[in-house]
């Protein structure tokens, strides 16, 4: 009997295992073919030959796609944690939901930090120096030339940033025993390192969150038909006609040679193009869309501001006040366990729509920083250099979503693998106050 019993349950957790690889799979294939749509639509179209610079343009973007999937996981697994729970509890005993249990989530954090990791700091650095290689000098020009070349330059960087992260650590802490611990690269190096991008990620985020959630009110009004209050459609675009058949006509009668005046009219043309096509649109919308769907939009992202903010100026409050609330790491309810909300499943449903109405924020404002206004993506006009910058970008701020969304109070720690993301922070952090301190 107990023979029968230890292969009825190595057969139960080789199903199990199987059964979660299966669903990861499925998941990260939607997660990729989505990603690959959406990098497709910005890419700049080039040739189609079969030459040696086609066929590294799409090495690079199946790994750029790779890692925009990877970021996408990231981002929703916070909220696909949460429902998750919300549905184990609603439903216990439901035998078509057994699938979706702790064993599953704790695999499918393990593995959005393992792949964020991986692309991080293997794969989108060899996709950077493959596109920007040309082979050695005096060997023969060819993808393994190009390839040889990526290898050396990654492992020259890792060297490099060895020698910093062990330099800084030296600085820092002058122990003996810390230093050695830097020459276990597995159990301590690396996850150090990835704390260390996880705390810019966070700093990244508290920079970004700010102007993106005052930012959301002027890319919505961009977006959607604005109501015409004491207004005069027909007559702004009968002006804004007669404005382009004269400049069309000043842009006929310029002869070629007076370049810098062509030059002009034809950008001032484009832009009254542009206020046309707008003013079209405005007046081809239906009532509904002006009147009904731009107020309640506004309203909308008014009362997600406004919960957002009151909920991290409640939970700053707790943490000045009572230290126990600083977070736990894997001290959590586990999933199908306790809710996380104290109303329930409508708790659940608000605590996600503030988790993706942050990252959306978070993506505006790291756009519309000055110094990241240059990575704005262009439809059909974006080189492969500019989408690896933007898919390293959204990585880092979908690998510190989760972090933040703790540390503001917006999230409950829901599972030990997510506890492990949580006490990456602290240890970054306590290493810079010990710094700052001496």
């Amino acid at each position: 009997m107990e023979g029968q019993d230890e292969v009825s349950a190595r057969e139960q957790h080789f199903h199990s295992q199987v059964r979660e690889s299966t669903i990861c799979f499925l998941l990260f294939a939607v997660l990729y073919i989505v990603s690959y749509f959406i990098i497709r639509r910005y890419k700049r179209k080039s040739d189609e030959q079969e030459d040696e610079d086609a066929i590294v343009n799409r090495i690079s973007l199946c790994l750029s796609t790779f890692t925009l999937a990877v970021s996408a996981g990231a981002v929703l697994l916070l909220p696909f944690s949460i429902i998750s729970n919300e549905i184990l509890l609603s439903f216990p005993q439901n035998y078509y939901i057994q699938w979706l249990n702790g064993s599953l989530i704790h695999g499918l954090w393990n593995l959005a930090s393992l792949f964020s990791n991986l692309c991080l700091f293997v794969l989108m650095p060899f996709a950077f120096f493959f596109l920007e290689s040309e082979g050695f000098a005096g060997l023969k020009k060819g993808i393994r030339a190009r390839i040889l070349e990526t290898l050396v330059m990654l492992v020259l960087l890792a060297l490099l940033i060895l020698g910093i992260v062990w330099v800084a650590s030296a600085l820092v802490d002058k122990d003996a025993a810390s230093m050695e611990s830097l020459y276990d690269l597995w159990e301590f190096y690396l996850p150090y390192l990835y704390s260390c991008i996880s705390l810019m990620g966070c700093l990244l985020l508290l920079l970004c969150t700010p102007v993106g959630l005052s930012r959301m009110f002027t890319v919505m009004g961009q977006l959607l038909v604005k109501p015409t209050i004491l207004e005069d459609l027909d007559e702004q675009i009968y002006i804004i006609t007669l404005e382009e058949e004269a400049l069309q006509r000043r842009l006929n009668g310029l002869s070629s040679s007076v370049e810098y005046n062509i030059m002009e009219l034809e950008r001032e043309l484009e832009n009254v193009k542009t206020l046309k096509t707008k003013l079209e649109r405005r007046k081809k919308a239906s009532a509904w869309e002006r009147n009904l769907v731009y107020p309640a939009v506004m309203i909308l992202l008014l009362i997600e501001t406004s919960i957002s903010v009151l909920l991290v100026a409640c939970n700053i409050l707790c943490l000045l006040v009572d230290e126990t609330a600083m977070p736990k790491g894997t001290r959590g309810p586990g999933i199908g366990n306790a809710s996380l909300s104290a109303f329930g499943f409508v708790g659940a449903a608000l605590e996600i729509i503030l988790i993706f109405y942050l990252m959306v924020s978070s993506v505006v404002g790291f756009y519309s920083l000055r110094f990241f206004g240059n990575f704005i993506p262009k439809k059909d006009d974006t080189t492969m250099t500019k989408i690896i910058g933007n898919c390293v970008s959204i990585l880092v701020l979908s690998s510190a979503l989760p972090v933040m969304s703790r540390t503001l109070g917006l999230v409950i720690v829901l599972t030990s693998a997510y506890g492990v993301l949580i006490l990456k922070m602290p240890k970054v952090c306590t290493t810079v106050t010990s710094f700052v301190t001496k």
